[in-house]
C-alpha cells in the first residue's frame, strides 16, 4: 500500500511542476495585464530608432501613463499607450494634451494617437513579429497602416 501512495504522490508532484508558468510568455500574452514596454519601432529599412525613442520618452513622461508603445512607419507615428486606472475618467483630457504636446514639440510628423487596449496589443504582436523577423519590412509597414487604420476607424 505504501508504494502506491508513493507513485501517487510522485505523479501529483511531477503533474504540479509540468504546470508551471512558461518562461517563454510571450509580450502579447501578458499585454492587458502588466507594463511590457515595448522597444520603438521602425517599419522602415535603415532607418534611425532615435527619434522614435525620443517621442516614446515624451509621451512617458506623463505621470497618467504606465505604459506606452511608438511605431513609425513611412507617412505616419503611431502612439499608443495605456492610461492608469484613477485616471480613466480623464481621457479625453489626456489624448488632447498628449497631442497638443506632440503635435508642439514635433510639427513635421503625422500622429495617430490610441488609448485603445486591442490597438496596444496589436503593437505589441507587431513588435514581437519584427523581433522574431517573421515580417519583412514591406510586411510590417502593411500591418502598420492595417492598424493604423483600425484605429481611425473606432474613433
Amino acid at each position: 500500500m505504501r508504494t502506491i501512495h508513493r507513485w501517487v504522490l510522485f505523479a501529483c508532484l511531477l503533474f504540479l511542476s509540468s504546470c508551471s508558468q512558461n518562461p517563454q510568455v510571450k509580450d502579447s500574452q501578458l499585454t492587458l495585464m502588466k507594463t511590457t514596454n515595448p522597444s520603438p519601432i521602425v517599419t522602415q529599412k535603415n532607418k534611425s530608432k532615435d527619434h522614435v525613442k525620443e517621442i516614446e520618452q515624451d509621451v512617458s513622461a506623463f505621470p497618467e501613463l504606465y505604459d506606452v508603445a511608438v511605431v513609425k512607419g513611412k507617412k505616419d507615428t503611431l502612439v499608443v499607450y495605456k492610461v492608469k486606472h484613477l485616471y480613466r475618467f480623464k481621457m479625453k483630457k489626456i489624448e488632447k494634451d498628449i497631442n497638443k504636446m506632440l503635435e508642439e514639440k514635433y510639427p513635421d510628423e503625422n500622429f495617430t494617437i490610441s488609448s485603445d487596449y486591442k490597438i496596444f496589443l496589436e503593437t505589441v504582436r507587431l513588435d514581437e513579429k519584427m523581433k522574431s523577423s517573421k515580417l519583412t519590412h514591406q510586411k510590417a509597414e502593411k500591418r502598420f497602416n492595417e492598424i493604423v487604420k483600425m484605429t481611425k476607424d473606432m474613433k
